[in-house]
């Protein structure tokens, strides 16, 4: 079966500044119908900046995008810029970081919805309303027709990250592009909406990508990981392989580095140093200053990804 999305020989770089930003460099990705991905990685890695490439979000005046990104059958690079609406919400939608701020302060939650059904469904705005009511109910907002009149301001972060989730799936999508959904969240709301998410993906058979920087996270909801590093995937695979077999240095760093990993009084493990400046990329492998097991060859060669195991990739020259 052909995936519902791919991704060859992403670049995206931003100009306007003193020097060009290389955010992407040089991704390829697939995804799987009905199965989750999830990008890790420190911020500044350029998982959102992937994410946003697939909606064609960047603005073109100050940003450069080049590769090939298929969704769904559609060829994003080669549509018109007109045609990009009929896609967005439709075939696919995103959930936005920070609710609070994606979502427009000045209309209510129901107006907001109301208008997505009604900008891609040939509906009564009567109709579209119940719709949108449909959705608050899926999501699981209580009292879900007076939250319909409730403005953003006067909703938890929870809510207004559920209200996001059901403003997503208003158009019936088949893939949810999710960008730090439970970011800013405490940890009993974090759990009920990753608990969340991977319902209505099992019960709509949603494609999805999540962006986090959190390895529970991504251990919760994910069947395949793509970690990230300076705008590079350095390793690839599913769940159990990452997790259990971790092969690149960087990868190896992050899993070490979560709290649950030291016991009590313990100093935890950290990755020392600092991301690269992306404006001004080192020579060879972007990890090596901060790798213990770099040599000469690192610093002078970009490793590309070689196969570990069936399915599981990662790109390192000590392997």
């Amino acid at each position: 079966m052909r995936p519902i999305i791919e991704i060859e020989n992403l670049h995206v770089t931003f100009t306007g500044r003193d020097k060009p930003v290389a955010a992407v460099n040089d991704v390829s990705l697939q995804v799987e119908q009905g199965s989750v991905l999830v990008l890790l990685g420190e911020s500044g890695s350029g998982k959102s900046v992937t994410l946003r490439s697939l909606l064609r979000l960047h603005p073109e005046k100050s940003s450069t995008v080049t590769g090939r990104i298929v969704v769904d059958g559609h060829d994003i690079m080669a549509l018109d810029k007109s045609e990009m609406p009929a896609l967005r919400g439709k075939t696919i939608s995103m959930i936005f970081q920070e609710p609070m701020l994606a979502l427009d302060p000045v209309y209510t939650l129901g107006q907001q919805i109301i208008e997505t059904i009604l900008c891609h469904e040939h509906v009564s705005p009567q109709q579209a309303r119940k719709r949108a009511l449909e959705l608050f109910e899926r999501v699981q907002i209580p009292s879900p027709e007076r939250r319909l009149d409730a403005y953003p301001n006067e909703m938890s972060g929870g809510m207004c990250q559920r209200a996001m989730i059901a403003l997503a799936l208003a158009c019936n999508p088949r893939i949810l592009l999710a960008d730090e959904p439970t970011t800013a969240l405490d940890a009993t709301v974090q759990i009920q909406i990753l608990l969340l998410l991977k319902q209505l993906q099992t019960e709509l058979g949603l494609s999805i990508i999540l962006v986090t920087h959190d390895i529970g996270v991504a251990v919760e909801i994910a069947d395949r990981i793509a970690v990230m590093y300076a705008g590079r995937i350095v390793e690839t695979g599913t769940v159990k392989q990452v997790i259990n077999n971790p092969c690149h240095p960087y990868t190896k760093g992050l899993l070490s580095s979560r709290v649950e990993r030291a016991g009590k009084g313990e100093r935890l493990t950290t990755i020392s140093g600092s991301p690269p400046d992306l404006a001004s990329l080192p020579q060879g492998c972007a990890f090596a200053p901060r790798c213990p097991l770099a040599n000469a060859d690192c610093r002078k060669t970009t490793p590309v990804l070689k196969m570990i195991d069936q399915g599981h990739h990662a790109a390192c020259l000590q392997l």
